[in-house]
C-alpha cells in the first residue's frame, strides 16, 4: 500500500475511533510489545488508517518519549483518524475494560485474606516476575547491544543498588541521557512519508510548555495529602516513564509503598494483576487510586479517575507536542544518541526493579523459582500466550500452598 492510498479522510466518525479501540481493548492481551502487533494488524493492514511508514514513524515517536508507548500510539493513530476527539474516543475505549477490572479487583482485594486469597495473590507476583524478568531480557538484547550502552546500564545498576530515594531514579534517567549524548553514536534515518496533523508547530510547542509547567507546578505545590497528592505521585510517575508499563513500578512503588499509602503486598498483587487483563498497564494507576482513597466509598471513584488522568495526561501532552515538530528532529544524530542512553538507563531501572522488590518479595522458595522459569521458557521460547503464562503462575501458587 503507497502513503497516497492511506485513508485519512477527517471526516471519519468518533464513533468509529471508539468501536475499534474498544474492540482492541478487549483483546489486546499480553502487554505494551503485544499492543503494537494488535494495532499495526487491526490499523495498518486492515483498516488502512495510516501506511506503514508513517506507523513506524508514530511507533518512534512513542518509544522516544517518556508514557505508555501502545497507549500514546492510539491517541496519536485516533487524533490523525478523528481529530482531537478522535484521540480522547481512542483513549477512553483502549482504557475502559482494564481500568473496570482492575477497579473490580481492588474493591474485593479485602476479601482475599484465605488460604485462596493468598494463593491467588502470591500467583500474581509470580506473573509480574516473569512477565518483567522477559521484559528486562528483551529490552536489554534490543537496546543494549554495545558496549557504551552495557557500561550505561551497569552504572545505573549501581546507583540505584547505592541510594534508594525517588529522586536516584529521576537522576539516573538524566545521566543515562547525558552519556548517551557523549558516548553513544546513532545512524539516523530519513522519514519515508510526513505525518500531518490539524494544528501547527506553534500550538505544538504550547502544549510542550503545559507538559512542563504542571510537572514543576505539581512538584512545587506543598499538600497534606489528598487529590492534590494523587495529581503529583501520578503525573510525575507518567512523565518520566521512559520504556512503558514495566518501568513505572519503581517510581510508583517509591512514591505510594514507601510513603505507605498503599502496602507491598497488595501494590504487588495489583501489577500482577495488571499482567492478566487486556489492556494497557497504566490502567494500573486507577487500582492504587482506589486503595489510596483509604476505603471512603464516595471518594474510590474521583480518587481512581484523577490517578488515572493525571497518570496519562503527560505522555498524552508529549505525543501531541512532537507530532507537528517530528519532522524537524527525526533526523537529528545528538537527539538518536541521548534517547539510546536513555533507553539503556531504562533498563539497568528495570534490572534493579526486578531484584527489589519483584523476586525479593516475590520468590520465596526453590519451588517459585521453578515455577518462574517455565513461565519465561512459556513466553520467550516456546510462544505461548499470556494468559497460559497466568493460569500456570496460579496454579503452581495453588499447589505449593496445598503441599
Amino acid at each position: 500500500m503507497s502513503d497516497n492510498d492511506v485513508k485519512t479522510d477527517s471526516k471519519y466518525s468518533v464513533f468509529a475511533v471508539f468501536k475499534t479501540f474498544l474492540f482492541l481493548g478487549l483483546t489486546s492481551f499480553g502487554g505494551p510489545v503485544a499492543h503494537l502487533g494488535y494495532f499495526r494488524k487491526e490499523l495498518v493492514e486492515k483498516q488502512q488508517w495510516v501506511s506503514e511508514s508513517q506507523y513506524a514513524q508514530l511507533l518512534s515517536i512513542c518509544q522516544f518519549i517518556p508514557g505508555p508507548a501502545s497507549s500514546q500510539l492510539g491517541f496519536a493513530l485516533g487524533l490523525i483518524r478523528a481529530g482531537w476527539s478522535g484521540a480522547l474516543a481512542a483513549f477512553v475505549a483502549f482504557t475502559f475494560p482494564s481500568i473496570i477490572l482492575l477497579i473490580l479487583f481492588a474493591w474485593l482485594l479485602p476479601l482475599l485474606s484465605g488460604d485462596i486469597g493468598v494463593a491467588i495473590i502470591h500467583g500474581l507476583k509470580l506473573v509480574a516476575a516473569v512477565v518483567v524478568a522477559d521484559a528486562v531480557w528483551g529490552m536489554f538484547k534490543k537496546l543494549c547491544p554495545d558496549l557504551p550502552r552495557r557500561i550505561i546500564t551497569l552504572v545505573v545498576i549501581i546507583i540505584l543498588l547505592l541510594l534508594d530515594s525517588v529522586w536516584a531514579l529521576w537522576a539516573v534517567i538524566i545521566l543515562g541521557g547525558v552519556l548517551g549524548g557523549t558516548f553513544c553514536r546513532q545512524s539516523s534515518t530519513e522519514p519515508v512519508s510526513e505525518i500531518k496533523v490539524t494544528y501547527s508547530q506553534r500550538f505544538g510547542f504550547v502544549l510542550l510548555t503545559v507538559f512542563f509547567v504542571l510537572l514543576l507546578g505539581l512538584i512545587g505545590i506543598s499538600h497534606n495529602g489528598g487529590i492534590v497528592q494523587v495529581m503529583q505521585i501520578f503525573y510525575q510517575a507518567g512523565a518520566l516513564v521512559f520504556g512503558g508499563g514495566h518501568v513505572v513500578l519503581p517510581l510508583l512503588q517509591e512514591s505510594v509503598v514507601t510513603t505507605g499509602l498503599v502496602s507491598n503486598q497488595d501494590f504487588l498483587a495489583g501489577y500482577g494483576a495488571s499482567q492478566a487483563i487486556p489492556g494497557p498497564m497504566f490502567a494500573f494507576s486507577a487500582y492504587l487510586g482506589v486503595l489510596m482513597s483509604g476505603g471512603i466509598e464516595q471518594n474510590m471513584i474521583l480518587v481512581a479517575f484523577v490517578a488515572l488522568t493525571f497518570m496519562f495526561l503527560p505522555g498524552f501532552l508529549l505525543v501531541a507536542a512532537v507530532l507537528p515538530l517530528w519532522q524537524g528532529i527525526s533526523n537529528n544524530k545528538t537527539t538518536l544518541n541521548v534517547i539510546a542512553g536513555v533507553n539503556a538507563a531504562v533498563v539497568g531501572l528495570l534490572i534493579t526493579v526486578l531484584y527489589d522488590p519483584i523476586l525479593i518479595t516475590g520468590l520465596t522458595s526453590l519451588f517459585d523459582v521453578l515455577a518462574m522459569v517455565v513461565g519465561i521458557l512459556m513466553l520467550n521460547r516456546w510462544q505461548l500466550s499470556p494468559l497460559l503464562v497466568i493460569v500456570w503462575c496460579l496454579i503452581t501458587s495453588a499447589m505449593h500452598l496445598l503441599i
